[in-house]
């Protein structure tokens, strides 16, 4: 008898406390009571309702939804038990038992459900109190009670809805930080300076201050403090697909105003931008000593998560390592795990106060060379005075893609920085101008002309189809990057593939591994002329066309006026000779200067020790093109 005693009396307990029922979507922070008891109903794994956080949940959670997804209960509903508690930061999102949850940096209010196991000596509510007389529970009869605001003078306090004490204050965040005006004007000031650095702007201006409540009280979303939109998530601008990164200077000498007008010229342009999966992409790198980065490509996939991203930036301090950060950028940032989509084209977007303090040349030409778009916007550069501190001059022309004026912008003083937002977005999204896409890797019709002859042998060719196999390893393929096509010959031609009919790394492979050895005379002269009639004829006119021409013996026929009009139709070409070649003919055939361009292999097997030079002088010679 005395084991059944306690149960009888838990049971009597639970009988006599009435538990609430609340419906699948009702979020806690609807709810002002602080702990209660609660019924879900049946069938509340719909994704749909949104649960943010795993083991403690955001107050805008739906309290059942978070329930199913931390396992407390099934999908026949039950009773929970809802405790409110601080604030958290660092939401991790998870998938639980039908439910995703979303990914938080911090929260103002949070809460906890567990079984539904009332604690001995607390008193819970028969009734929910809800902040807003519109909620259906509401309207069921059940009470709504004011939230008290605290009074700071100790006069008698407001009483205020809780929806109305979070949407207030996010709406004048917002107001502040968007929509009011400058009307300050800037003071010069004297810099006396350490060398290569501006002294730190010490100025402060309230106009700019982004509300407390984003900043130290958590963000609410807009959509989760009002009822669900029904809009449909932009996908993003399609003819603005870039992968864009902000260089922003957090450096000491930018100074908390100037940081305040940097991140809303951030804002400004992301906004501009149709931001999407589909469409342009942002991440932001901040530098000072060193660079690291705030977000990346994937973190935020739309215009408003950006904006309020940016608004939490924090200043770093430091100098303003630009070489460095722009070194970082092309070692870390653009990288599949980042979000670098590939297929679009990659832009950096450096913002300077002043001038860096440290050299950008050598760091910006490996940035070119690996395919990245550099734009530079310098605001209130060195005047002459300042001059001899500046560590590298011409420093933007030095870093951006091309020194034509299209990816540089000078910027007189940080109040007239955001009148540079659209012309920066046009530019941006101009991804036909964005001349750096382009890399050696990347943009050729790459055509290899195969000597086929006797003289070869069935083993020898393999050895060669390998040799050529490897060389196209290393370019980008598909239809839109570097294509490959192959012609063999003997004394006669054959086309074994086109430009156009492979568009895969994968699928050229396969097809120079099927390519079958044919056999017969040397005609060099006459296989250079037909690639250029059957395979360069249908090159693209944005390709650079490229001819590697793989020959072990003499031509039965002049090869000179072949390779002039290969040079006149302006095909590069690099002729490889093996074993019995003329090293005279090789360097007939290939283009001037001859040293760079034509190489001879002792031996067949040989062949592979050759491509890392090869690669490296279409290259050298890519990259030697002007910039202007």
């Amino acid at each position: 008898m005395g084991i059944i005693a306690p149960t009888m009396k838990a049971s009597v307990i639970e009988v006599l406390l009435a538990v609430p029922q609340i419906n699948c979507d009702v979020k806690a922070g609807k709810i002002i009571n602080p702990e209660f008891l609660v019924k879900c109903p049946a069938g509340c794994q719909d994704p749909k309702y949104h649960v943010y956080g795993t083991g403690v949940y955001a107050s805008y959670s739906s309290v059942c939804g978070a329930a199913v997804h931390s396992g407390v209960l099934d999908n026949s509903g039950g009773k929970i038990l809802v405790r409110k508690v601080a604030g958290q930061s660092g939401y991790k999102g998870s998938y639980a038992n039908g439910v995703q949850s979303l990914s938080l940096p911090r929260w103002r209010e949070s809460f906890i459900i567990s079984e539904s196991k009332p604690q001995r000596g607390v008193t819970y509510p028969s009734a929910l109190t809800y902040s807003s007389s519109k909620h259906p529970a509401a309207k069921a009869g059940e009470p709504t009670k004011a939230y008290e605001k605290p009074s700071i003078t100790g006069t008698t306090t407001q009483p205020v809805t809780l929806t109305q004490a979070l949407a207030i204050p996010v709406a004048e965040a917002t107001h502040r930080a968007t929509s009011k005006p400058f009307t300050a004007s800037v003071t010069s000031d004297p810099r006396p300076q350490p060398v290569g650095h501006r002294s730190q702007d010490t100025g402060e201006m309230d106009l700019w201050r982004p509300g407390p409540v984003l900043l130290d009280s958590g963000f609410v979303p807009k959509e989760e403090l009002s009822t669900q939109s029904s809009e449909p998530v932009s996908q993003g601008d399609p003819n603005c697909k870039v992968d864009l990164s902000f260089l922003m200077d957090g450096s000491a000498s930018i100074g908390k105003r100037r940081f305040r007008i940097q991140k809303q010229f951030l804002v400004d342009v992301v906004q501009a931008l149709d931001v999407g999966p589909a469409g342009p992409l942002v991440g932001v790198v901040q530098y000072g000593d060193n660079p690291a980065t705030q977000f990346n490509l994937k973190t935020h996939t739309n215009s408003q998560d950006l904006k309020t991203a940016i608004e939490k930036i924090t200043q770093r301090g430091g100098l303003s390592n630009v070489g460095r950060a722009i070194t970082f950028v092309t070692k870390s940032f653009f990288s599949k795990a980042n979000g670098n989509r590939g297929g679009a084209p990659n832009v950096a977007v450096v913002l300077v106060d002043g001038w860096p303090t440290d050299k950008v040349e050598e760091a910006s030409r490996v940035a070119r060379e690996s395919g990245i778009n550099i734009f530079f916007i310098t605001v209130e550069g060195a005047a002459e005075s300042e001059k001899p501190y500046v560590t590298e001059p011409n420093f933007a022309s030095k870093a951006v893609c091309r020194t034509n004026g299209f990816y540089s912008f000078t910027v007189p003083s940080w109040l007239s920085l955001p009148k540079t937002a659209q012309p920066l977005v046009k530019r941006v999204c101009d991804t036909d101008r964005l001349a750096c896409s382009k890399t050696c890797l990347n943009s050729a019709d790459v055509g290899f002309v195969i000597d086929g002859s006797s003289s070869v042998g069935t083993s020898n060719f393999r050895t060669v189809l390998q040799f050529v196999a490897n060389l196209s390893k290393e370019f980008e393929i598909s239809d839109t990057d570097t294509r490959i096509g192959a012609v063999q010959y003997t004394y006669e031609q054959r086309l074994e593939f086109g430009f156009d009919k492979y568009n895969s790394k994968a699928d050229v492979l396969s097809a120079i591994r099927r390519v079958g050895y044919w056999s017969g005379g040397t005609s060099t002269g006459a296989a250079i002329q037909y690639a250029l009639e059957q395979l360069f004829k249908k090159s693209k006119p944005n390709k650079r066309k490229v001819m590697i021409l793989i020959t072990d013996g003499r031509s039965y026929d002049d090869v000179r006026i072949p390779a002039m009009a290969a040079y006149q139709k302006g095909v590069i070409t690099y002729a490889i000779g093996i074993q019995w070649a003329a090293q005279e003919e090789l360097e007939v055939i290939a283009t001037h200067p001859a040293r760079d361009h034509s190489f001879f292999v002792d031996e067949f097997d040989n062949l592979y020790k050759f491509v890392p030079r090869i690669i490296q002088n279409i290259c050298t010679e890519f990259n030697s093109q002007p910039r202007n």
